[in-house]
């Protein structure tokens, strides 16, 4: 038998929490749940009484798939929750009255890329995304996140995958949405044997892909993929990192802008395939920097093509970030780091001239430890502006922007 108990608060991973600190997944403040206790963390095995925030699931998998986390959750407490992650982490470093703005937010239906798992059974192929906390694979029927040409292609995917799969085996599917097509990366352990390629080529004509990779190697290409930067075309590598969706892109492109309007020479740094810097160019000098190779020769072609003043550098900004005299010639330094943030390039941007940073993260906790190295060196962080961008989850993207001195 459960015990019942109140969901007082939401945690930083979105789980509901009582006043002795309980974790109760896919609950709100206000329920009245009956729980089974697993250590730290219960299971819900009753609604006794909903709180004012629930609300019906947008999809039948919620719940099950680990995909979303925060569906039953209203629309105005749940994006007021994802602006209180920014403000709570900036204020754990010292930043009590950070100018942080209202939360901007995309619509569901516009995520353009996603990793699927594909596995091989008895009753056919399963795809979709795994449970949370788990290797149980929930087989999809819909996806209310993803933009619909990605949803419509499971169900197609999961047909021509099924001669191909064996009982048990699992893929990985990397699914882009192009201005081209889909552009389809697979993770398959496999030996390189002619009929297998053979048949991965007839799955991306039979799927109308743009086209279809296996372990990094391009094996049909039926138009290259690209997309689509204000004037300029971008043909996306294997894989690319991407924004997750146009429209949050968007947003953080005309932020990024704004802040950096003064600037005749700007430095994007972990440029990518130049999402800033593509969106930068024009009558000003910017240099893109980046670790990958590939994404930066994609965003060199596709500024030469468009005739823009664009320079470019593979590096590895972890091991060797730009130093003081490096950065001297930039009006303003645009940031968009992985996860764990900048802090090698933060510190040295906090030795530096550069006038304005610009910085762009998808984790508030890295970003406010360099926005303390920042402001440490005498910059003074001006404006936060919290982007959800990946809906339903507890990850939140921000634009910021310091001024030096």
């Amino acid at each position: 038998m459960g015990e019942s108990v109140e969901i007082v608060k939401l945690g930083h991973a979105g789980d509901g929490m009582t006043a002795d600190g309980l974790f109760v997944p896919f609950t709100v403040p206000g329920d009245r749940v009956g729980v089974r206790r697993e250590g730290a963390r219960g299971r819900v095995e009753e609604i006794m009484a909903p709180g004012p925030w629930r609300v019906a699931p947008a999809c039948r998998h919620f719940g099950t798939c680990g995909g979303c986390a925060l569906q039953h959750i209203a629309r105005e407490p749940y994006l007021a929750w994802k602006r209180s992650l920014v403000v709570a982490a900036l204020r754990q470093r010292g930043f009590a009255a950070a100018p942080v703005e209202d939360i901007r937010a995309v619509p569901e239906g516009t995520r353009r890329r996603a990793t699927f798992k594909a596995r091989g059974s008895a009753k056919g192929v399963q795809l979709g995304f795994y449970e949370p906390e788990s290797r149980v694979l929930v087989d999809l029927a819909e996806c209310p996140i993803l933009v619909p040409e990605l949803a419509r292609a499971m169900a197609p995917l999961r047909k021509h995958l099924a001669p191909l799969l064996a009982s048990h085996e699992t893929v990985e599917l990397h699914a882009t949405a192009s201005d081209t097509g889909i552009d389809l990366s697979l993770r398959w352990k496999r030996e390189r044997m002619p009929d297998f390629l053979m048949a991965l080529s007839e799955l991306a004509a039979a799927l109308r892909l743009a086209r279809l990779s296996w372990n990094g190697e391009a094996l049909a290409i039926a138009a290259t993929p690209t997309l689509k930067n204000g004037k300029f075309t971008v043909a996306l590598p294997i894989e690319s990192f991407l924004q997750p969706t146009r429209e949050g892109e968007r947003i953080l492109q005309e932020l990024v802008s704004e802040a950096a309007a003064g600037a005749r020479c700007v430095g994007d740094l972990f440029s990518g395939c130049g999402t800033f810097a593509l969106a930068l160019a024009g009558w000003r000098i910017v240099h893109a920097v980046d670790s990958s190779a590939m994404q930066v020769k994609a965003l060199g072609d596709a500024a030469k093509a468009g005739g823009a003043n664009v320079t470019t550098e593979t590096r590895d900004l972890f091991r060797r970030p730009l130093i003081p005299s490096e950065l001297a010639r930039f009006g303003a330094i645009v940031l968009d780091p992985p996860r764990p943030g900048a802090i090698a390039q933060a510190k040295q941007l906090a030795q530096s001239s550069v006038p304005r940073v610009i910085y762009v993260s998808c984790s508030p906790a890295s970003f406010a430890r360099d926005a303390r190295i920042l402001a440490d060196g005498g910059y003074r962080l001006e404006r936060v502006v919290p982007v959800d961008q990946f809906l339903w989850s507890p990850h939140v993207e921000l634009f910021a922007s310091f001024i030096k001195g």
